[in-house]
Parts: C-alpha cells; sequence; structure tokens
C-alpha cells in the first residue's frame, strides 16, 4: 500500500469515527428509540366486533366497534385493559387484553 493510500484509509477512518462518535449517536438514537418502542407498543385486535370502551371495565360505555386486523397504539394498562389510540380512528380507547395481541 503507498503512503497516500495509507493516509486515505487513516482519514476515512477517522471519518467514520466521527459518524459513530457519542455526539452522532447521541442524534441517532432517539429516533431509533421510538421506532423501537412504537413497535413494541403495538398490538392488533384478534376478534371482529370488539368493543372498545370509555375505561377499563365493562361499566365504561362502548363508544363503538373494531375487527380483526385493527392496529392500537398502545398507551397504558390496568388490570386486564389496554388503553391506546386506535389507528385512524378515536384516542384514548379501552379494549380487553383477551382481545389483543400485543
Amino acid at each position: 500500500m503507498t503512503k497516500r493510500m495509507t493516509l486515505a484509509a487513516a482519514a476515512l477512518t477517522a471519518g467514520l469515527g466521527l459518524a459513530f462518535s457519542p455526539a452522532a449517536q447521541a442524534v441517532q438514537s432517539p429516533v431509533a428509540a421510538h421506532a423501537a418502542k412504537a413497535l413494541a407498543a403495538v398490538c392488533t385486535v384478534n376478534d371482529n366486533g370488539v368493543n372498545f370502551r370509555g375505561g377499563p371495565g365493562t361499566d365504561y360505555p362502548v363508544l363503538g366497534q373494531v375487527n380483526k386486523g385493527q392496529n392500537l397504539e398502545k398507551r397504558g394498562t390496568q388490570g386486564n385493559w389496554v388503553m391506546g389510540d386506535l389507528w385512524g380512528g378515536r384516542t384514548g380507547v379501552w379494549i380487553h387484553k383477551a382481545y389483543l395481541n400485543c
């Protein structure tokens, strides 16, 4: 390898080091963390005609129904109930965990 090629390789290595420096990782990591969280927090309805409610229990009013395949972005749980936002629909709804694949 010539001296010029060695210097070019060293410069390239240094440049790659900058791309993966802690400062660069700090800029990239929130996006990656959000993407990982979003993937982990998506539930899918596993039956047709599933009620979604205004709260975590059958004492709360039924706000509507969803069918198998509907996605819900999970925001929290209480007991056997999952609260989240329906993709393309209502937000802050509750569905019993028996009707969700999370």
